[in-house]
């Protein structure tokens, strides 16, 4: 699957890497909510829509944060890896 390509033609993307590391850089439209934040803000989560991108600095967290909406019952949640790949 194309991320880059989801991502260019509109798909959301959640980056969940913290505040800090987000402000140092990110891809123009991405939304920040901190995987350790994800489970409080899931409204806000589910409120992105479905299919959802999810990025981080490796894939690490961006795995944790993907299991935690499709838990929350979001269907379409795919792991981009690193943000850097999106670019």
């Amino acid at each position: 699957m194309n991320y880059r390509e989801l991502v260019n033609n509109g798909t959301p993307l959640l980056d969940v890497r913290s505040e800090a590391e987000f402000n140092e850089g990110h891809i123009e439209g991405a939304v920040n909510i901190p995987v350790n934040d994800v489970q409080r803000r899931m409204d806000e989560v589910k409120n992105l829509g479905s299919p959802l991108i999810v990025c981080c600095l490796s894939g690490g967290r961006a795995g944790v944060a993907k299991a935690l909406i499709e838990a929350a019952g979001v269907k379409e949640v795919y792991n981009a890896g690193g943000w850097e790949s999106l670019l």
